[in-house]
């Protein structure tokens, strides 16, 4: 239960008990990031519903609101760096690596942000339409279980943040999470197009910038989302 407080401390703003953790602890933690992502998904899926009482439109607002506000727009900013840095591939690795730590956004990380916020708030009034509570509120349980696969398939792109993950998943973690994907995918069947999300984020992210780091985790969260509502939709439409 430690490794679950300190993965909400780490992915959300929610309020929790502060604890101390050594790094082995920290790193241990992302075997809970699908765990955050049923609590997030739980909050934006409520919100949603409790705004579309009024309307769509209303409902999709709100919840696209809690959804960046939980997250402290975490995985957004490294939707952002991912953007910025892929505009800065085609010249060096050094070039790219300081891409990646410049704190400023530059334009490929504005419109890159800029539509995918779009984009989840029209997907989410098409599903908020359709009465899809449960695919919106599963969505980000099923995206963060992304980060433990690319943890152990994609080299680091550097000594940082998302190397520290490095070794902490345990093929017992693949096998709970799983297990608990195929389950969550009888309620709600586009999940299924998960796996396949996180291979062509895994693909693109070695083919395009080399490696994974944690804006490559934060990026993969935040496209896997946007996949799965779209999956959700599609099912949705021709079910």
């Amino acid at each position: 239960m430690k490794g679950l407080i300190v993965a909400i401390q780490f992915l959300t703003r929610l309020p929790t008990p502060r604890i101390a953790v050594s790094s082995e602890e920290f790193a241990a933690s992302m075997r809970w990031f699908p765990a955050v992502g049923l609590i997030v998904g739980a909050l934006v899926a409520g919100v949603g519903w409790a705004g579309a009482r009024v309307d769509p439109w209303t409902g999709a607002l709100a919840a696209l609101i809690v959804w960046v506000a939980v997250t402290g727009a975490l995985h957004l900013d490294g939707l952002g760096d991912i953007a910025d840095a892929s505009g800065a591939a085609h010249k060096d690795r050094e070039r790219l690596l300081a891409v990646l730590g410049d704190p400023h956004a530059g334009s490929f990380a504005v419109v890159a942000i800029g539509l995918q916020l779009a984009a989840k708030l029209v997907l989410l009034h098409a599903l908020l339409d359709r009465h899809a509570y449960i695919a919106i509120a599963l969505v980000p349980f099923a995206a963060r279980i992304g980060p433990l696969v690319w943890s152990r398939t994609l080299p680091d792109l550097h000594a940082g943040l998302g190397s520290r993950f490095r070794n902490a998943v345990r093929p017992i973690d693949f096998l709970i999470w799983s297990l608990l994907l195929l389950a969550a995918a009888w309620v709600s069947p586009s999940l299924l197009v998960a796996p396949f999300a996180f291979i062509l984020w895994g693909r693109w992210l070695l083919r395009r910038i080399g490696g994974i780091s944690g804006d490559g985790h934060g990026g993969g969260i935040e496209v896997g989302e946007s996949l799965l509502l779209a999956a959700a939709l599609l099912v949705g439409h021709f079910a």
